[in-house]
C-alpha cells in the first residue's frame, strides 16, 4: 500500500482493526448471545412457526454472518477511499 508516511499507515491500520472488532463483537453477539445465552427468552417469540432462539442458532447467525461480510466489505471500500490505498478496476497494462 503506498502511504505516504508511518502516521498514516498507523492510522489506516487502526481504523481497520476497530472495523474488524465491531463486526466480530456483533457476530459473537449473534451467534453465542442470541443461539445460546438467550435462547430461552427468545423462543416466546417465534418466525415462521420455529421458535426464535432456535432459528437464531441455525438461521439467524449465518445469516448474520453473510450480512456482515458485504458490511465489511462496503466499510473497507470508504476507508481504502479515505486515505487513498482503494484499487481501481481500470488497472494499466503493461505491454
Amino acid at each position: 500500500m503506498p502511504f505516504k508516511n508511518e502516521a498514516l499507515k498507523k492510522a489506516y491500520w487502526r481504523d481497520n482493526l476497530r472495523i474488524v472488532a465491531v463486526l466480530i463483537v456483533v457476530w459473537a453477539s449473534v451467534s453465542y448471545g442470541a443461539g445460546i445465552l438467550f435462547a430461552e427468552q427468545l423462543n416466546a417469540y417465534a418466525i415462521g412457526g420455529y421458535p426464535l432462539g432456535f432459528w437464531f442458532a441455525q438461521q439467524g447467525s449465518i445469516y448474520t454472518f453473510v450480512v456482515l461480510i458485504f458490511v465489511y466489505a462496503r466499510l473497507m471500500t470508504r476507508l481504502d477511499r479515505r486515505y487513498g490505498v482503494e484499487e481501481l478496476d481500470d488497472e494499466p497494462t503493461e505491454q
